[in-house]
């Protein structure tokens, strides 16, 4: 038992994201306040290299190997090239042996919206009907087939930025149109016309940490709690949790924020799956200390 304690109070963690998100903070502070060493690290600041056979990693002056977990709280936007390194970064890390959270293949999967409606839909989990294109004919084409109601979304984003509902075809053609001009890879989407709301479910490794169903606010149709959505908590069903698991097993997502909403039929399905979930409103609404739960969970499996 003592063994088990001391090594509880060894561990160094580092947390990945902004050093002024306030995830970051509430980590950092349960982390410490639990005994462990932890290392706020940035994106910005990493740099690899190799010599021989030897693979060396660093964040500013952390040598991020000698870390037991890395903690990812931010996939930030950038280039391609900058994407691609920064998920070869990470797959280096749990390859020397790093525990990171979510793992590289669910943040990949996870960060990407066609990737995970494509995963979900192959692991036999409905998703709404959805087009991805790159072309602004085949997304006029999709606006008609999918009833002349869709959402388009980025690829890439999270918190309900960047997404609108187009539901007149003059506005879809120029919507498309610009983004095709912009380079953009168009995901049309099939609005649900649901019971107005839709239900976040937060997920530690299978287990329930707390849900809540989200409503937006006046005029908009997002139910994000970034986006000024209101929220209230719920009881998951069986059905649902089953639902929300089978998800993130599916992304490979082990701390996973699974949304998913009722069609006008009641049939409920997958809208998405965030492996960078955030929890502040779903804390206040829920009464669960998050950090906590996720410390625990580290402390367990270390």
């Amino acid at each position: 038992m003592l063994h088990a304690k001391k090594r509880r109070l060894l561990m160094q963690i580092g947390i990945l994201g902004k050093p002024d998100s306030w995830y970051v903070r509430e980590l950092c502070r349960t982390g410490t306040q639990r005994g462990h060493v932890m290392q706020t690290l940035v994106f910005e600041q990493f740099r690899a290299s190799v010599s021989g056979t030897r693979l060396s990693l660093h964040c500013g002056s952390v040598d991020v190997r000698s870390l037991d977990y890395v903690l990812v709280r931010t996939m930030s936007p950038g280039t391609l090239e900058q994407v691609v390194a920064r998920m070869d970064v990470l797959g280096g890390l749990a390859a020397c042996g790093v525990g990171v959270v979510n793992s590289p293949r669910g943040l990949e999967c996870a960060v990407d919206k066609y990737l995970t409606t494509q995963r979900l839909a192959l692991a036999g989990l409905s998703v709404p009907s959805t087009v991805v294109c790159e072309n602004a004919d085949a997304a006029l084409a999709a606006f008609d087939v999918l009833g002349g109601d869709v959402v388009v979304k980025p690829l890439f984003g999270s918190e309900g930025r960047g997404i609108m509902r187009v539901c007149d075809r003059e506005l879809a053609r120029r919507a498309f149109r610009t983004l095709e001009r912009l380079g953009a890879v168009l995901y049309v989407q099939q609005f649900i016309a649901g019971p107005g709301f839709d239900i976040r479910i937060l997920l530690l490794d299978g287990q329930l940490i707390g849900a809540m169903q989200r409503f937006p606010r006046e005029g908009d149709f997002r139910a994000n709690i970034s986006q000024q959505g209101t929220a209230i908590r719920h009881t998951p069903t069986a059905a649902e949790l089953r639902l929300a698991s089978a998800a993130a097993i599916a992304t490979e997502c082990d701390f996973a924020g699974v949304d998913l909403m009722y069609a006008a039929d009641g049939n409920p399905l997958l809208i998405e799956v965030n492996a960078v979930p955030g929890w502040k409103g779903l804390a206040r609404v829920c009464g669960v200390d998050v950090p906590d739960r996720l410390f625990h969970w580290l402390e367990r499996r270390a």
